[in-house]
């Protein structure tokens, strides 16, 4: 079976969900990473990663020129992209960065609900090839390639169980990432650590507090955790 082939088997294919503990410790793995800080610190990488790429699609579909991507060692990236600096094309760029990662989970949340649990990391795979190719720094290549190799070897190598387990353990730890980045954003605000933020160039966009910004990105990452999180429950 040749690459292609597999790939559109994954996508077609139906993969028989875990049992109902199985689901459940996926989602407790996914918050011990999400809460206990040393694992946090690691897996942020993969936040940004997903944050960077809401970037880098808005801007390609509002029809901005993207320029490029860069992942950082502490975390930290940037999307770069031509257009007018205001604008309906601006405003939806800057918000799908805090808004990604409840977006795809709630994506693969909705692939999982129709038993594609392959389909989710095919998506992600193709997803991070796509932005490999806009990366422009040594180590936001280094983070892309580490992330499809993983993604990559469980695809191809794993069992139905265990792609089924790692699209699970990779969804519910998007729904719950997606709160807690938000919460990491006002912390960060409040320190004065993050002057530049999404949240305070959207405020510059559109005259409202960047406070009000940041209660509308948590909220919004909220009602996409327990829709997501409704739809991949054990039945």
């Amino acid at each position: 079976m040749t690459l292609l082939e597999r790939f559109w088997d994954g996508l077609a294919g139906v993969q028989q969900p875990p049992s109902a503990s199985a689901i459940w410790w996926t989602a407790l793995a996914a918050a011990v990473v999400v809460v206990f800080r040393p694992a946090w610190r690691v897996a942020r990488h993969l936040v940004t990663i997903v944050h960077e790429g809401g970037h880098a699609i808005a801007a390609v579909l509002s029809g901005r020129r993207l320029r490029g991507i860069r992942l950082h060692s502490d975390s930290s990236g940037v999307t770069l992209s031509h257009g007018r600096p205001r604008g309906p094309g601006m405003f939806v760029t800057l918000i799908a960065g805090y808004l990604a990662p409840g977006l795809f989970g709630l994506l693969a949340a909705v692939l999982l609900w129709q038993q594609h649990a392959l389909a989710v990391l095919w998506v992600t795979l193709l997803l991070l090839t796509l932005m490999l190719v806009q990366i422009r720094n040594f180590r936001g290549l280094y983070s892309m390639l580490v992330a499809g190799a993983a993604v990559f070897a469980v695809s191809w190598w794993g069992t139905e169980q265990v792609q089924s387990l790692a699209g699970y353990g990779l969804t519910w730890f998007l729904l719950l990432a997606g709160p807690v980045g938000v919460i990491e954003l006002q912390r960060a605000r409040l320190a004065h650590r993050a002057p530049g933020s999404d949240a305070d160039q959207l405020a510059g966009l559109t005259k409202l507090p960047a406070v009000l910004w940041v209660v509308l990105l948590f909220l919004a990452e909220l009602v996409m955790l327990l829709v997501g999180a409704w739809l991949i429950r054990p039945e």
